[in-house]
């Protein structure tokens, strides 16, 4: 379920039989967070827990590359156990449109926008 700035997933409503990965839920939080020196900064939280284990963690994005928010959360969760297929952010394409258009938004970022390199890395 989304609402601006947070994600809510979990499969805990489906019989074991047709879960595609272990138990879990998983909430993603972000907002955009002014840094002096590094500028506006997607920051994230993706806290829950997978197969019985809680997880919590944070982490930021440059705003010239926040539009690979899924890549990341999907990387952090895979590290807690969830199966990439399974991605919190990537299961439903409408609510990753309103994702990507509300941090867009939010960061008042446009189309065409140089990257800068070395922020991807």
């Amino acid at each position: 379920m989304f609402t601006p700035g947070h994600l809510h997933r979990d499969n805990l409503d489906l019989p074991a039989s047709l879960r595609h990965a272990p138990p879990f839920t998983v909430d993603f939080y972000y907002d955009v967070r002014q840094d002096p020196e590094r500028g506006p900064m997607l920051h994230m939280r993706l806290a829950g827990d997978v197969d019985g284990k809680p997880f919590a963690e944070e982490f930021e994005l440059y705003r010239d590359v926040a539009y690979n928010f899924a890549s990341v959360a999907t990387r952090v969760a895979a590290r807690h156990g969830l199966p990439i297929k399974a991605s919190p952010v990537m299961r439903s394409h409408e609510e990753y449109d309103r994702i990507f258009a509300d941090i867009r938004a939010k960061l008042h970022a446009r189309p065409g926008e140089p990257v800068n390199l070395n922020h991807v890395l």
